[in-house]
C-alpha cells in the first residue's frame, strides 16, 4: 500500500549500491509475503547487509520501529501480536491494539530492539500523543530513537528522557529512486565484519559514529502550519487562533521545531556529529531549474556522476569539489556551498516539504 510497484528487493539492493549504502533495512518485516520475497536476497551479490526491520502502530496511533537479527524473530513477534491486530498479516505497518509498553515488551521478548519511529512528527509519533517516554513505554526501555526527516540531533539532545539513548537517522522509502532511498542514514562502528549480528550489536551498544540526513527545515512538518494552505504560525499565534487557520479554517498542526522546544531542558548532551545533506538528484534538479529529479536531463547528469565516482554518498561527502567540477561545474558549486553551510532554508510545515536556496 502507498508505495511504488517497483519496490522489490532486487531494485532496492541495486539502488543501495548506487547510493553508497552497505546496510539496508527491509521495512515491513512482520508481513509474511514480504519476508518470503526477501529470503533469496538476504545473501546477495551486491554485498549489502540486509537487516529485518518493521514498524507498527499502537492503539494510540503512535508508530514504533523494530529491528531484529532475523525474520524468525518477526515471525515469533507476529504470533505474539496477532490476537491484538486485524491487519498483522495483510498490512506492512499493522495497527496493533496494544500500548507502546506492551508492544515493546513483546519485541524484547523475542530479542528485538524497539524505539519510537520519527519521534517528533505531529500525527503518528511519540511526542504527538505523549510528553514523556515513560508515558508511552512505561517500564520498558527504548533501545534507540528515530529522529525523522523534520528533526536532527539538536532537536533531541536536550530532552532528558533521551539521555544515553542512541539516535538513528533513518527514513522509510516509498519508491526505489535514489533521491528516496537513504535520504537519511547512519554511520555505524562495527566490532567485526559486516553482518546482521554485528550491525545489530553495534546499534544495541549505541556505536553510532555519525548521523546524516536532511536539514530539519526541509521536512514537511518542521514548522507549525495550516494543513490546508500551509501558512506558518508561531506557537503563540496558533494558540491565539485556537489552532485553526484564520484564512481558511484549516487545522494548524504544531511543528517539530516547536514541539522539540517544549520538551528540551538544560544543556544538550554530547552526541555524534550530524551531517546535513541534500540528495544529489535534488541538487541537480535545483541547479538545472527543472521540475523533478526524475527528468531525462537530471537522470543523465546523475548517471554521469555515478559512472565517474561510484556512488552518491561519496560525491556528497568526500569527493574533492575540483573533481566534481570536471563533471558538472554548477553541481560542484552547489555541493561546495552545502559543505560550507552556505544555504538559505525555507522551512516546511503542515505537510509541505521545505526548500533551500544556495548562497554564492
Amino acid at each position: 500500500m502507498a508505495v511504488s510497484g517497483a519496490m522489490h528487493p532486487k531494485n532496492l539492493l541495486s539502488v543501495s549500491v548506487t547510493k553508497g549504502l552497505h546496510v539496508l533495512g527491509t521495512g515491513d518485516a512482520l508481513h509474511p509475503a514480504w519476508q518470503k520475497e526477501w529470503e533469496p536476497f538476504l545473501s546477495n551479490e551486491a554485498g549489502i547487509c540486509v537487516v529485518p526491520t518493521g514498524e507498527v502502530e499502537d492503539e494510540h496511533r503512535v508508530h514504533h520501529l523494530i529491528l531484529a537479527e532475523d525474520f524468525g524473530q518477526f515471525t515469533q513477534l507476529r504470533e505474539l501480536l496477532k490476537s491484538h491486530s486485524k491487519s498483522i498479516s495483510t498490512n506492512g505497518r499493522p495497527h496493533v491494539y496494544l500500548s507502546g509498553e506492551e508492544i515493546a515488551k513483546r519485541a524484547h521478548e523475542v530479542g528485538a530492539l524497539v524505539g519510537p519511529a520519527h519521534a517528533f512528527t505531529p500525527w503518528t509519533a511519540l511526542f504527538a500523543y505523549h510528553d514523556s517516554v515513560a508515558s508511552c513505554y512505561g517500564s520498558e526501555k527504548i533501545d534507540f530513537v528515530e529522529l525523522g526527516l523534520s528533526a536532527d540531533t539538536s532537536y533531541g539532545a536536550g530532552i532528558p528522557d533521551f539521555a544515553g539513548v542512541p539516535f538513528l537517522s533513518n527514513s522509510d522509502a516509498h519508491s526505489p529512486q535514489p533521491e528516496k532511498i537513504g535520504r537519511e542514514f547512519n554511520r555505524i562502528r562495527l566490532n567485526g565484519n559486516l553482518s546482521v549480528r554485528c550491525v545489530f550489536d553495534s546499534i544495541r551498544a549505541g556505536a553510532i559514529e555519525a548521523n546524516a540526513g536532511f536539514f530539519p527545515e526541509e521536512g514537511k512538518y518542521n514548522r507549525t502550519a495550516c494543513v490546508r494552505c500551509f501558512t506558518q504560525y508561531s506557537r503563540e499565534e496558533a494558540q491565539q487562533h485556537n489552532w485553526r487557520c484564520p484564512a481558511d479554517g484549516g487545522l494548524i498542526k504544531k511543528g517539530v521545531y516547536d514541539r522539540a522546544g517544549e520538551l528540551s531542558r538544560g544543556t544538550p548532551g554530547s552526541r555524534p556529529p550530524y551531517l546535513h545533506l541534500v540528495p544529489l538528484g535534488q541538487i541537480i534538479q535545483t541547479v538545472e531549474g527543472v521540475s523533478s529529479p526524475g527528468t531525462k536531463k537530471c537522470r543523465a547528469i546523475y548517471d554521469a556522476f555515478i559512472v565517474t565516482f561510484g556512488n552518491e554518498i561519496d560525491i556528497l561527502v568526500t569527493v574533492p569539489v575540483s573533481e566534481i567540477r570536471a563533471v558538472h561545474p554548477k553541481v560542484a558549486s552547489a555541493i561546495e556551498a552545502l559543505r560550507e553551510n552556505r544555504v538559505t532554508l525555507h522551512p516546511g510545515g503542515g505537510g509541505k516539504y521545505g526548500t533551500f536556496s544556495l548562497i554564492p
